[in-house]
């Protein structure tokens, strides 16, 4: 019983270093592929690549398998649990794997889905190029129709200001021509009244002279009376 446990130890080890070799370069490969999918240049990953991973995937599942069943004829219980944890790790490493192959694949397949829509969106577009042309056509006669329309009431608002102005240049003469009247009215009352005083004071000064003469007449006649 021991040395077929020995023997069993032993070919257990060598599937699992196989095992481990095969998913260190699956690991290797898959990182590849994404580096591929994210690079700058935009390059597409060989399909063969995609195709090597899964089968390497598919082997250490197997391998897998193979181990598991391998453990459950060790004798030992210790060595059971022991193995039996190292196949559980490499188990889960490549289902991860696995998980990261199936997620690039639905990129992948999303990535062709929008190439193959705007493809034919373009096409609908090529295909109905004049429907578009006179659509644009249409939309800048509209364009210019308001540019005109705009025009049109700026030069009415324009007319509008300029009578506005006119109108309160009219109202600003009429003023100034009724306060010209006003002053030479003003200027005309003022002469007449000159004319007025200049008269008055001609006849007090012809009074005062009559005044003057008559008094001496009436001295000299009285000097004469009692001479």
């Amino acid at each position: 019983m021991d040395g077929g446990g020995g023997g069993g130890r032993s070919t257990l080890s060598e599937i699992y270093q196989n095992a481990k070799k095969v998913l260190l370069r699956t690991r290797d490969a898959v990182e590849r592929l994404e580096r591929l999918e994210y690079s700058s240049a935009g390059m597409e990953s060989p399909p063969e690549l995609s195709s090597s991973i899964a089968r390497d995937i598919t082997h250490i599942q197997s391998l897998c398998v193979e181990m598991d069943r391998l453990c459950r004829s060790l004798p030992a219980k210790s060595h059971r649990d022991l193995w039996k944890r190292k196949v559980e790790q490499v188990a889960e490493e490549a289902e991860s794997l696995k998980q990261s192959v199936d997620k690039y694949s639905l990129r992948t397949q999303r990535r062709m889905t929008e190439a193959k829509e705007r493809q034919e969106l373009l096409g609908r577009a090529n295909g109905d190029s004049h429907v578009l042309k006179i659509f644009d056509e249409e939309a800048q006669a509209m364009q210019s129709a308001r540019n005109s329309a705009r025009m049109l009431e700026e030069a009415s608002l324009t007319g509008e200001a300029i009578l506005s102005a006119m109108s309160g240049s009219r109202e600003r003469l009429k003023k100034a021509h009724r306060k010209a009247l006003d002053v030479l009215n003003t200027v005309g009352l003022s002469n007449s009244v000159l004319r007025l005083i200049e008269r008055r004071h001609r006849v007090d000064n012809w009074i005062k002279y009559a005044g003057m003469i008559l008094t001496v007449v009436i001295v000299f006649i009285i000097w004469r009376w009692k001479g």
